[in-house]
């Protein structure tokens, strides 16, 4: 095992304290944790230890955590918006062939 990673796993379990301290839903902070962990370990080695590395796990992970619920509310704001479904046989083209038609829209000039 690597420093980094032993830094890692050591970090671990403090940042999702923290993180579920803040924001008090661990599900949620226990996926941002992991979010953070996995940037840490692909930005560090490039760009070097940051100076508080709890602190930089912690910023991370709060930020994935908001922008994750950003997300989710978005697409909850976007659902509700939307029209609701045709009812079952509401505007529904008879049952047959369609062929026909479609070799008619294909070949029309516009």
């Amino acid at each position: 095992m690597t420093g980094l990673e032993d830094l890692l796993r050591g970090l671990a379990p403090q940042v999702l304290a923290a993180v579920v301290r803040r924001y008090r839903d661990f599900e949620a902070a226990e996926d941002a944790t992991q979010e953070a962990l996995l940037a840490a370990a692909t930005h560090w080695p490039v760009d070097g230890l940051p100076e508080r590395p709890e602190a930089w796990l912690i910023t991370v992970a709060a930020r994935k955590l908001t922008d994750q619920w950003r997300s989710e509310q978005a697409s909850r704001r976007r659902e509700s918006q939307a029209p609701p479904p045709p009812a079952p046989g509401a505007d529904e083209p008879p049952a047959g062939d369609d062929t026909v038609m479609l070799l008619a829209l294909c070949c029309h000039p516009s």
